[in-house]
């Protein structure tokens, strides 16, 4: 973003912010800017961040996932991915601060120091603002529809409002919510979101559970055709690539981490993805595999559509998701924030003032919701998105990176480690959106735009 060299960006001492080289203004800016104002942020900060961008609502649509792959296929690529996941955010956290005496505070940085100034940033930028974008945009479908549930499941024989206005409610949130300065700021917001992912994965699980395996149940592919099958299973593993992507917010969330040379921040950042990813775990693996066994290949797409009973629990694992996805609409768009902002004070020269970050957010927030409005089909769009920009970013472009950087000995281990992801990532990328194009042209063929 910045036109500054590698040496300059981000040149920090310590932790305390003594910097050298760098102009006042370039230090104003900094200490104004989202991501690098407050860097006080303690390891279970992490955790939360992480839990909070990583659980999407993705997780409600595991168990169609799962009727899409079948049990061998699907449990295998559920656990792949989570051992793929992990590994590449242990090689983000080990990034952020390989060069001594400074930190890659945003994915793009790093990208730049892998692949050079102009090349790190049409690499990284694009793909990067395809996924927080994108899924800005999915939450706010998924916020309004689980509204909407919510107000339909309370009240049936209310007079039916239109999704429409309640993705217009949900995104009223947010125009007060994306004000907050920066991501030590929203933790509570995230706290809340972190807490509430796991208790509607436990109300998933332990209600289908509890509804027993259903009579006639059956785990077959359910398309009868061929094709059907084949389109069917690209676009869950575009779902499930969509399930683990929180790598795009890593860097920025370890950034408000202190460090100092005898103490970096990748071990505080280490111990809360960890403890975020045994959550991660303990949402997804229960909800995806008792939700299947359960339903069987008649699962919904969304799980909480599937157990109708009891009204209250269902209400209230809705109300739960719309305060997650509160929370992660929140850490998704700070990003998002920080680039426009970083643009607009430092190409466009616009002076870092209050006015200019509450003109920009609500911009950027009434234009999610304009789309989000416009294009509600929830799973196709996550499938298309997931494979485009979510596979790279989450399952091969660490790898390359750190091909890049550290150059490991061919044939050694971290050398096949990393082809190994970079190759299935490429077969997921390719194979997913294909899946979701075709999810995405079905469902709008019934589609009535604001209906």
């Amino acid at each position: 973003m910045g036109t500054q060299g590698p040496t300059e960006l981000n040149s920090h001492t310590n932790g305390s912010g003594s910097v050298d080289g760098k102009t006042e203004r370039e230090k104003a800016i900094e200490a104004w800017l989202p991501i690098t104002s407050s860097r006080n942020a303690k390891w279970w900060y992490s955790a939360f961040h992480n839990v909070t961008a990583m659980v999407g609502a993705g997780v409600l649509s595991l168990p169609y996932a799962m009727s899409e792959l079948g049990w061998g296929p699907g449990v295998t690529v559920l656990v792949l991915s989570w051992i793929i996941t992990l590994y590449t955010l242990w090689q983000m956290v080990e990034m952020h601060e390989m060069v001594p005496g400074k930190r890659f505070d945003r994915y793009h940085e790093l990208g730049q120091y892998a692949f050079g100034e102009k090349l790190g940033l049409y690499i990284v930028v694009p793909q990067q603002l395809i996924v927080e974008v994108g899924v800005n945009i999915v939450y706010m479908v998924t916020g309004g529809k689980s509204l909407q549930k919510f107000h339909n499941t309370v009240c049936s024989d209310c007079k039916k409002i239109k999704l429409t206005f309640f993705i217009m409610i949900f995104a009223s949130v947010h125009f007060v919510l994306s004000h907050l300065p920066n991501f030590n700021s929203i933790s509570g917001v995230s706290l809340a979101a972190a807490v509430m992912s796991l208790s509607y994965s436990t109300i998933a699980w332990a209600a289908s559970a509890h509804k027993g395996v259903q009579e006639n149940v059956e785990y077959g592919y359910k398309s009868s055709s061929r094709v059907g099958t084949v389109f069917g299973f690209f676009n869950a593993l575009g779902d499930v690539a969509f399930a683990y992507a929180g790598h795009n917010v890593v860097l920025e969330i370890q950034a408000t981490i202190p460090s100092t040379p005898e103490k970096p921040s990748k071990g505080p950042m280490w111990r809360g993805v960890v403890v975020a990813y045994i959550v991660v775990a303990l949402c997804y693996f229960p909800v995806a595999l008792v939700g299947y066994w359960m339903f069987g290949n008649g699962v919904a797409d969304n799980i909480l559509i599937s157990l109708e009973k009891p009204k209250w629990l269902i209400a209230m694992a809705n109300m739960f998701v719309v305060v997650h996805v509160i929370g992660s609409y929140q850490i998704y768009a700070m990003p998002v924030f920080d680039m426009i902002e970083t643009v607009m004070v430092k190409k466009l020269n616009f002076k870092p003032s209050r006015i200019l970050r509450f003109i920009v957010r609500n911009v950027y927030v009434a234009f999610t919701m304009f789309i989000a409005i416009t294009f509600p089909f929830f799973g196709g769009l996550l499938g298309f998105f997931g494979g485009f920009a979510f596979a790279p970013t989450t399952y091969f472009l660490p790898c390359i990176m750190w091909l890049a950087i550290y150059k490991p000995r061919k044939f050694g281990l971290s050398w096949w480690a990393n082809w190994i992801c970079i190759v299935l990532g490429l077969c997921l990328m390719i194979l997913s959106p294909i899946g979701g194009l075709r999810q995405i042209i079905l469902d709008a063929k019934s589609y009535k735009f604001y209906s």
